[in-house]
């Protein structure tokens, strides 16, 4: 059997492998386990593990990490995977693969692959549900969302908090949630500017400090705003479009849209059209000239509260 564990989400390929492997280590021992960096084991060297027979166990797995780095291999991959011992299992792992190779193609045709994607925000949100479900738990689908909201996209980020919250009580509210996990700087951003259009300018300027005084450049600070004022622009285009619909065309959290849509409350077209060539405005003169970024993106910031 040749099993490829392919794809960029790296927590789903890698619960895949530990089940893999698990299953067959408590069949054969862990003896019975041959791990090859493909980057560095030379061909013969896969060959040799790929044809051998097993030591002191019926079966034996081969593990190859990313051999699609090996030149050679991949040139030979065809040959070299079809006269595999019928004793030897292989798992093939590649987080990135060239799916336009004949060594891909070869794969696809003639082994069993698993390609795991990395998954939007909606995707994550009924994930952490089911897992949370599954340890026991209880998550809401707008607390799940809540969390991919302050926390990002990174599903193993996602699954350390998801574990420390069931830890601390199985029934997960939007409290413990706010208590026990900090949101990310894109969440400290959509703050921010919850802050300022709400005309809270003091509170809008300490949470750019904050951003600050945790090293984060001011030229990532206008990266984020710019993200944030993109939202704005397709909750507002959208009108009385209901969130979740908003949320799937635009594949946005529903969360994101309905705190979103607060701010939008606060705005006009014309307005939010004059904010952005502002901030356009600002990023062009500090590549251009020597400003002082950090005074101009206050003052900016200011404005926005009146």
């Amino acid at each position: 059997m040749i099993m490829v564990l392919a794809g960029k989400n790296s927590f789903a390929r890698q619960q895949a492998f530990d089940s893999l492997l698990d299953g067959f280590i408590s069949e054969h021992g862990d003896i019975a386990v041959e791990r090859l960096d493909g980057a560095v084991a030379s061909l013969e060297r896969i060959q040799e593990a790929l044809q051998s027979s097993p030591f002191l166990a019926a079966r034996k797995l081969v593990v190859l990490r990313e051999p699609s780095l090996n030149k050679q291999f991949t040139e030979s991959a065809e040959q070299t995977l079809a006269n595999i011992a019928e004793t030897t299992d292989v798992v093939v792992v590649e987080p990135a693969i060239d799916r336009r190779s004949s060594y891909y193609k070869w794969l696809v045709k003639d082994a069993q692959m698993q390609d795991f994607a990395e998954l939007d925000e909606l995707e994550l949100a009924r994930w952490l549900v089911a897992a949370a479900k599954e340890q026991g738990g209880e998550l809401s689908s707008t607390d799940a969302r809540l969390l991919v909201g302050r926390l990002g996209t990174d599903q193993q980020l996602l699954a350390s908090e998801l574990n420390k919250l069931l830890t601390y009580e199985p029934h997960i509210t939007t409290a413990t949630i706010v208590l026990l996990t900090e949101s990310t700087p894109q969440g400290k951003i959509f703050d921010l500017l919850d802050a300022a259009f709400s005309g809270n300018a003091r509170r809008a300027l300490e949470l750019y400090q904050d951003q600050r005084a945790q090293k984060v450049d001011p030229s990532q600070i206008i990266a984020m705003i710019v993200w944030q004022l993109k939202v704005l622009a397709i909750v507002m285009a959208a009108n009385s479009h209901k969130a979740a619909d908003i949320a799937r065309e635009a594949k946005l959290s529903p969360y994101v849209v309905q705190k979103s849509d607060s701010i939008a409350s606060h705005l006009t077209t014309a307005r939010l059209k004059t904010l952005a060539r502002e901030l356009l405005d600002l990023d062009v003169r500090s590549k251009r000239e020597r400003i002082d970024l950090d005074e101009a993106l206050q003052n900016y910031l200011i404005s926005l509260s009146q």
